[in-house]
């Protein structure tokens, strides 16, 4: 007999310990509930196709911020586990501070933002307390926690059409433009305050 009985007989044999421990079954039927779902909606092909043309619009996006910005201003795309898709964004002004910009889409929510990311979670705290403690408040603080990357989330999108990509596009850029010149502005400020 191998490793395993049959699923069937809801037990798991270990040929090591000689031993018979039933399956925690609650935990494999939801699993396999949720895969029996993705692969229902997988076979209709819709959410390929929705997928597919977000990536591949998140693609065209960043090839249009790195010939404005330069290609090693720009990462590459994140496709992410359908949680999230991005790219990061490094301004020299940033950049300097450990800090960048990434532009995500989210799948939570189904819109684009605009975020203040750190390189790394010490200089992520302590931005968000420089920020909290000098009076920011253009937009809400993203309080550091696990899993949390976003210093500043700034939602630029939220009713749009992918279809409509010219404008979508714009409107991004427009977005993403004006939250890095109001966070640059507010840093320099800031260092300027804290010299004198």
């Amino acid at each position: 007999m191998g490793p395993f009985r049959s699923v069937e007989s809801e037990e798991i044999y270990d040929e090591q310990k000689k031993d018979v421990r039933p399956i925690e079954r609650s935990a494999m039927n939801t699993l396999d509930k949720d895969i029996q779902e993705v692969r229902k909606l997988l076979s209709e092909g819709v959410i390929q196709r929705a997928y597919k043309g977000i990536v591949s619009y998140m693609s065209r996006l960043r090839t249009v911020f790195a010939v404005q910005q330069g290609g090693r201003a720009v990462s590459g795309l994140y496709q992410g586990y359908f949680d999230m898709t991005y790219f990061a964004l490094f301004p020299d002004a940033l950049k300097k501070r450990d800090l960048k910009l990434a532009v995500v889409f989210s799948y939570a929510t189904f819109n684009f933002a605009v975020w203040l990311v750190a390189r790394n979670r010490r200089v992520q705290r302590h931005y968000w307390e420089l920020l909290l403690n000098t009076g920011y408040k253009k937009y809400p603080l993203v309080e550091p926690a696990a899993g949390i990357d976003a210093i500043v989330e700034v939602v630029i999108a939220a009713d749009y059409s992918l279809e409509a990509e010219n404008d979508l596009t714009a409107h991004i850029i427009k977005g993403v433009t004006a939250f890095e010149h109001g966070i640059v502005a507010f840093l320099d400020e800031v260092d300027v305050r804290q010299s004198s």
